[in-house]
């Protein structure tokens, strides 16, 4: 195998050997399609190579590189074990080849031949291997018939040694690192960035653990919180870390300390104190303390501050304005919803939670024209061919809270998840309570939507009308803020009325709840609870690509 040219490091450690199976990625070939061979010559370089014990790090068999040329993305060479081959479509004569290895990460975009320009890859997740990010133009320039190139790929990151300490067995975070490149394919320019709150997730356990940075500027000593454990069980902090630069290293160890229990006997971050009981068998959830919101501009997910703040939109059928808020005085609007977008959302389409299971997946500001009316079959995990598929079990990571870290509910991901239809049936229709009151309509703090009540609630808190009654109007209970506040201490949940989204057109007329479940119903359909004023449901099903909104639950251990 050849060698690659990367960063001094005292460490015994072979990049490619723990690498997990690569995902290849999606290209569309023009109409010259040249195949050819790449052979690293970086063993040319008068610097020391990373590698086990001396720092030498070696490609394996299925790595990839990605190949640009003109200003746009051509085509892609897969190591063969001996060197990188592939095709390219239309590269252009005179000019060298633009070379890219980019960790063996999948680019959140699809490539396309003689189209794309640019693409980026995330490499926070850093448990099974580490994403060395590479470039580097050809030695020679291309010309017709030409087959065989060299280059010499220089590093486009730097190696850093954390010193973990840990009480928790699963994987260490660490936030505020930049984890997302951007690869400009015009210029062959790098854009640093955060996404997720910058977690880079090292391996579990303690002692020495390796990570890949990518370049930023140097950072003080983290507050609590800035290092977690993935299965949220403790809590803890980050060493000052000094400026990354491409190509460096860094030997001393990075100090990180992971022993804090979590709450221990107490309700977890985001949660309302309130416990609901989701079965037969006894099981409880808590539920979130407010709707998910998400930001498509840093990618980040959050709870809503308040039970009954949503961010609504323009009412195209009634032209009145329903829940606006504003944030950093720009105005939030799930009409607005794009991959740009730097205001907040909470209306999302059925499994979009962003997550690549190798096949068909969907991301949170994705809307109806990703829908394939064609054949019938909306959103959600799929094989390829079948859709009908519940976000849970071998697609749970389809579900919004399983995937992604909720910055205000712990920050980690796996630990909030999507209630089933079952579930929420037996919330609304099956608990036996000392209160014998389970949920009634209501309008809080001025908006419209329905209150769940928690198993060990006492009704001489706050006296409610038309309890467990579905067709009951809002009106019947309308609760000022003070005695909400008191509600919520004893573990009242709210579900605000928050609307519907269709593409990007926003409705909510008749004041309508539509919270999604994780279970199937069809191909393009989904369970949901559906309530407006003097009707709730929750056995109801609808098209998968609307935009309903999210209430997360997180099991009670």
């Amino acid at each position: 195998m050849k060698k690659i040219g990367i960063i001094v490091a005292a460490m015994a450690l072979v990049l490619g050997l723990s690498q997990c199976k690569k995902e290849q990625p999606t290209t569309t070939n023009g109409n010259d399609v040249v195949a050819i061979t790449l052979d690293i010559q970086n063993n040319r370089s008068t610097r020391m190579d990373v590698n086990t014990g001396t720092g030498e790090v070696t490609y394996e068999t299925g790595d990839v590189i990605y190949v640009a040329s003109g200003g746009t993305f051509i085509g892609t060479l897969t190591h063969n074990g001996t060197n990188f081959a592939g095709t390219i479509t239309n590269p252009t004569v005179g000019e060298p080849l633009d070379f890219y290895f980019l960790g063996n990460v999948t680019p959140a975009e699809t490539l396309t031949a003689g189209t794309t320009e640019s693409c980026s890859v995330v490499i926070g997740d850093q448990t099974e291997h580490l994403p060395v990010i590479e470039y580097a133009p050809s030695d020679e320039n291309y010309s017709a018939g030409a087959t065989a190139f060299t280059a010499f790929l220089l590093n486009k990151c730097a190696l850093v040694k954390f010193n973990v300490t840990t009480s928790s067995e699963a994987a260490t975070c660490v936030t505020g690192f930049n984890n997302k490149v951007t690869v400009d394919f015009t210029d062959a320019s790098f854009t640093y960035s955060q996404t997720n709150g910058g977690n880079i997730t090292l391996p579990s356990g303690s002692g020495e653990r390796w990570a890949i940075l990518l370049p930023q500027e140097a950072m003080e000593a983290g507050e609590a919180g800035s290092a977690y454990s993935v299965d949220g069980a403790y809590t803890g902090t980050c060493d000052a870390v000094p400026a990354i630069y491409d190509n460096g290293f860094l030997t001393a160890g990075i100090v990180v300390n992971v022993t804090t229990e979590v709450n221990p006997g107490e309700i977890p971050v985001g949660a309302i104190n309130g416990k609901f009981t989701i079965n037969a068998d006894g099981d409880q959830v808590y539920f979130s303390q407010g709707n998910l919101q998400y930001q498509a501009s840093t990618n980040t997910w959050r709870f809503a501050e308040h039970q009954w703040d949503y961010v609504g939109g323009y009412d195209v059928n009634y032209l009145i304005d329903y829940g606006n808020v504003y944030d950093n005085g720009l105005k939030c609007d799930n009409s607005l919803i794009s991959s740009s977008y730097n205001g907040w959302v909470d209306l999302f389409g059925w499994g979009t939670s962003g997550w690549n299971n190798g096949n068909i997946y969907y991301q949170p500001y994705d809307t109806e024209s990703f829908w394939d009316s064609e054949s019938g079959y909306g959103y959600g995990p799929t094989d390829g061919t079948n859709y009908g598929y519940d976000l849970a079990g071998t697609y749970a990571n389809a579900d919004w809270g399983v995937y992604n870290a909720i910055s205000n509910g712990g920050n980690t991901p796996n630990q909030w998840r999507t209630l089933t239809e079952p579930e929420w049936g037996y919330v609304f229709n099956n608990r036996n309570t000392p209160s014998g009151i389970r949920y009634a309509k209501g309008i809080v703090n001025d908006v419209k939507g329905v209150i769940l009540l928690p198993d060990d609630w006492n009704s001489s808190v706050y006296t409610l009308n038309y309890t467990n009654r579905p067709i009951a109007p809002y009106s019947t209970n309308e609760i000022t803020l003070a005695n909400w506040e008191t509600m919520e201490t004893n573990g009242a949940v709210f579900l605000p009325a928050s609307g519907w989204r269709s593409g990007t057109s926003y409705y909510n007329s008749y004041g309508w709840g539509k919270y999604w479940s994780v279970t199937n119903y069809y191909n393009n359909e989904a369970y949901i609870v559906n309530f407006y004023d003097s009707s709730l449901s929750y056995t109801n099903y609808d098209r998968r690509p609307y935009g309903f909104s999210l209430r997360m639950a997180r099991d009670v251990e």
